[in-house]
């Protein structure tokens, strides 16, 4: 797996499985459910369900990276987001309000306090009474955050 994964991202699941799993493996939906979407992946009840009848019902920390790189290749959040941005511009200009972009994120699915989207607004340069490119958004937000060690 570590072709598929750099070596601080195997940290990070290594820790989070071992933080989760007990007896140092998975043997619940459940236990996978929480690894993953602790670790960001978002996968479907009937994907955890796939996940833990094609290992048996049980994995150890190698198989669970099996399944994170599977997951990974379904997942790919700019363009899940592009859809949904596409979904909001019935003009289809590539823009859409700042104000109805602050809106959702403050008050739809996983809320982004107020002060935190004012936040992510001044390190885009977006202004709240502008339009915004959701296109150069999205590259902004799904920009990996440099690690400052």
């Amino acid at each position: 797996m570590a072709r598929y994964f750099k070596e601080q991202d195997i940290d990070e699941f290594r820790e989070c499985f071992y933080l989760y799993a007990r007896r140092g493996q998975i043997n619940t939906m459940d236990e996978l459910t929480v690894i993953m979407r602790s670790l960001g992946m978002s996968p479907t009840i009937a994907e955890l369900r796939d996940y833990m009848k094609q290992k048996g019902g049980k994995m150890a920390f190698a198989d669970f990276l099996d399944v994170m790189h599977q997951n990974s290749t379904k997942e790919n959040i700019p363009k899940e987001l592009l859809a949904a941005f596409r979904g909001s511009d019935p003009n289809k200009k590539g823009m859409i309000p700042a104000k109805d972009l602050w809106h959702t994120l403050v008050k739809w699915g996983e809320k982004v306090s107020p002060r935190e989207v004012d936040q992510i607004f001044k390190e885009a340069n977006i202004s709240r009474t502008g339009m915004v490119k959701y296109e150069e958004f999205i590259k902004i937000v799904c920009a990996p955050v440099p690690d400052y060690y």
